[in-house]
């Protein structure tokens, strides 16, 4: 029984980031997928991976892993720069680019 614990990144269809300010707990998969002869359906036999726990904080995540004896992973996550624009940087004189309208 082996588990992640990381923050979900933005989702790359929208800019909006929503559901990435919780930690999340999620059990790697402990058998591999097969499909149903019948329907075609992807199942498996791991009833774990259809638990996913969500926490405020980082530390609730690890304390809840450590009291239920849980092994984890921590995936630590990556903040991306933030970069400061100005509309009025598109008319500036020291513009890298050369006007193009």
């Amino acid at each position: 029984m082996f588990a992640r614990i990381f923050k979900p990144a933005k989702t790359a269809m929208q800019s909006g980031k929503a559901k990435t300010q919780d930690w999340v707990l999620e059990f790697e998969p402990a058998s591999a997928r097969h499909p149903d002869p019948l329907m075609g359906w992807i199942s498996s036999s791991d009833t774990r991976a259809q638990i996913r726990l969500t926490f405020e904080t980082k530390d609730q995540a690890i304390n809840y892993a450590e009291h239920h004896g849980i092994a984890f992973r921590l995936i630590e996550p990556e903040v991306p720069p933030k970069i400061i624009k100005a509309y009025a940087d598109n008319f500036a004189y020291n513009r890298r680019q050369s006007w193009t309208h």
